[in-house]
């Protein structure tokens, strides 16, 4: 069945969208803006000025009551006990089996009360999950959503800007703090998305669009998803449904440093099993060497030369190593990027790869995280 535009969820900022011309594009169930001007200047605008992003479509969670952090311990992979009063801390949401269903970001706003931003596309299944397993713990989980819109700002000139047009004090990066935006209380996130610094605005949906038109008149540009998507890439944040599925673990998606197994999380077990066996596949970042943009679904293969990995491969034999999950042409490095899951032996920066793209093959290199790096 194909999506009508009738069907889909608008946010609250939709008109000012449709004033300024963006190109708009079914994505998780919401008419969302993809570019305005251009994927290129979006994407240059918040690496060296200011960009700002609706990204109301995400979901929230408040999480509350005296069994909250508890039940915070069993359901997130992080250790959320280390997260001060107005401090910010990144997790996974793992099932059983140690797959994750979702990433998401964990604020904590009162000494018993947390608020969770999930993605979109999940909020829905996330929201059904905390409410079955906080079942027998002395905690409130409360879907949100309705009551925020959300601003990312972000790039070198994005605090400044905001700070100063919204007349308003910003927490630092990992940090969240109350605010008033248009007389209404909001919060103010030292977090994103991009590689740069920046701030996201949880604020009432009936002051957003004028929000939205003083920072556009204080010159930070609009920004659509194509760009959020080049940005983000090019630092290595993984985006789930592509990077991260429920049928891969924090571990070989690079994300053990966001797992405190002591904690006795939900897939705790599984994952430090993982973390002590290590994982057949890894979650890489790549640049294609040359021509050539790489897609999710493209093959990561390696031309045949006998060595320790594979021995049995003769000389001009393809072996299939992986496959890209995210792929994009890099604005700021002017090459064809990506990440893959590629066999663990194969997985070390420097390693050479092919990539094939829509039938052709194209040189890469496995690299490091991240592939872009503010000089």
């Amino acid at each position: 069945m194909t999506t009508t535009p009738a069907s889909l969820k608008q946010t609250p900022l939709h008109q000012r969208h449709v004033e300024q011309g963006a190109k708009l594009v079914p994505f998780a169930g919401w008419e969302m803006p993809v570019s305005y001007e251009g994927i290129l200047e979006e994407h240059a605008a918040v690496r060296t000025h200011a960009g700002m992003f609706d990204v109301s479509h995400m979901g929230e969670v408040e999480v509350e009551g005296p069994g909250a952090l508890d039940f915070l311990q069993l359901v997130l992979s992080n250790d959320v006990a280390a997260v001060e009063l107005g401090g910010a801390q990144y997790s996974c949401l793992c099932n059983e089996g140690g797959g994750v269903i979702d990433d998401l970001f964990a604020y904590r706003l009162g000494g018993d009360r947390y608020l969770l931003v999930t993605n979109s596309a999940n909020h829905a299944e996330d929201l059904g999950w905390l409410a079955r397993w906080s079942r027998g713990y002395d905690v409130a989980v409360r879907d949100v959503a309705d009551r925020y819109a959300m601003l990312a700002v972000q790039g070198p000139h994005a605090r400044t800007i905001v700070a100063a047009t919204l007349n308003i004090d910003l927490p630092p990066r990992m940090r969240v703090g109350v605010v008033h935006v248009g007389a209404r209380p909001a919060l103010a996130c030292g977090t994103g998305y991009t590689g740069e610094d920046g701030v996201e605005l949880l604020i009432d949906p009936e002051v957003a669009p004028a929000v939205w038109a003083e920072l556009l008149d204080a010159g930070v540009v609009p920004c659509g998803l194509g760009a959020r998507d080049t940005l983000r890439l090019e630092v290595c944040f993984p985006l789930h449904g592509n990077d991260l599925t429920p049928e891969r673990n924090p571990i070989e998606a690079g994300l053990g440093w966001c797992c405190v197994e002591r904690t006795g999380f939900l897939g705790s077990n599984e994952i430090a099993s993982a973390r002590a066996a290590g994982s057949a596949q890894r979650l890489v970042p790549f640049e294609v060497d040359g021509k050539g943009i790489p897609r999710a679904g493209n093959q990561v293969l390696r031309r045949g030369e006998a060595g320790p990995v594979s021995d049995s491969l003769r000389p001009g034999e393809d072996e299939f190593i992986g496959e890209v999950t995210s792929g994009t042409f890099s604005p700021s490095l002017e090459v064809g990027i990506g990440m893959a899951y590629v066999q663990a032996g194969l997985a070390e920066p420097g390693t050479e790869v092919e990539i094939d793209v829509r039938g052709k093959r194209r040189p890469a290199r496995i690299a490091s995280k991240p592939l872009y790096k503010r000089s």
